[in-house]
């Protein structure tokens, strides 16, 4: 089991470009034709805030700053009051987008559309970084996770790790684009690219695995990263730190939907270092946190017995 101590390193989760996901399904999707759907599900949404929810389904604690604005920011609030979580918004004049999901029944298959975001203005997002160079006591841990809405700057993420070195945090990127390159440019404690993300990373048509765990293992040693989670999908993960150099299979299990599933991968490894465990044992339950989230519908994210019992299963089997 993971060990869990009393005091418990803080860990503060970033979301610049929250989202309200409503999630819903039809018998079968016909175009052309008006579809009626079930009745739909509204959850609070985006990468820093599943990451958020997801540490809480976990039994853990961590603080979102977030931004907040319109009639949907509203909401997104009152959403985040329900799940109990510790967050922290500020106020934009924009409306934050929502998110739809719609699961065909017939098929199986899922649709996920993402909305734009709301555009910043420069002293909208400058607030967060205000905050973070602020906050007391200062957090262990900083989860920079999702996409970047108009009006901040790519180099913004690199500015939180900045940050973060200057506090004593290790900050966690999990985003892709010139975002993660400007990020790592800083350098950061861990990333969690897929494959498609790192390819474009390194800027280098890589196939084989073990050209990955090069690459990889070249970025950890130019000192961009000290840990590198390559998400590998079905396949598992692949992780390279200047410890080791493994491949984690992922238990199987059945797949109801995918959403969240990367954010509660991060959200396990990030839980698990705060609670001081090693970094293979954190990898291994964020492996088996992500696994979980794939098990329940629309986002809902993970449960935490089904991340301990899958963790268990991959614990006695390696």
């Amino acid at each position: 089991m993971i060990r869990e101590f009393i005091i418990m390193k803080t860990i503060v989760s970033i979301a610049l470009n929250p989202t309200i996901d409503k999630s819903s399904s039809v018998d079968h999707v016909v175009a052309e034709r008006k579809l009626y759907c079930k009745p739909p599900r509204f959850e609070p949404g985006g990468g820093g805030v599943n990451v958020c929810r997801a540490i809480k389904k976990l039994g853990g604690k961590s603080q979102l700053l977030y931004p907040a604005g319109g009639m949907t920011g509203k909401r997104l609030q009152e959403l985040l009051d329900e799940d109990g979580l510790n967050h922290r918004s500020f106020p934009i004049a924009g409306m934050i987008r929502e998110s739809l999901v719609i699961l065909d029944e017939s098929t199986g298959q899922q649709y996920r559309f993402g909305m734009p975001g709301p555009k910043l203005k420069e002293n909208e997002w400058e607030s967060f970084l205000q905050e973070l160079a602020a906050i007391d006591p200062a957090p262990n841990y900083v989860v920079a996770s999702g996409s970047l809405p108009q009006g901040v700057p790519t180099d913004f993420y690199a500015q939180v790790a900045r940050i973060g070195k200057k506090r004593g945090a290790k900050t966690i990127v999990d985003v892709s684009g010139k975002a993660l390159k400007e990020a790592l440019d800083e350098g950061v404690f861990l990333i969690k690219p897929n494959v498609r993300e790192f390819r474009e990373l390194v800027g280098e048509e890589i196939k084989e695995e073990s050209q990955i765990k090069a690459e990889a293992q070249k970025m950890v040693k130019s000192g961009r990263c000290e840990v590198l989670i390559i998400s590998l999908g079905a396949a598992g993960a692949l992780v390279v730190s200047e410890e080791f150099t493994e491949h984690i299979l992922p238990p199987t299990v059945p797949i109801v939907s995918k959403v969240g599933a990367g954010d509660s991968m991060v959200a396990g490894v990030t839980l698990s270092l705060a609670r001081g465990n090693p970094l293979r044992e954190s990898v291994l339950f964020g492996v088996a946190t992500g696994s979980a989230a794939v098990m329940t519908p629309g986002s809902e994210l993970c449960r935490r017995e089904d991340a301990e019992r899958l963790y268990e299963s991959m614990v006695s089997g390696s």
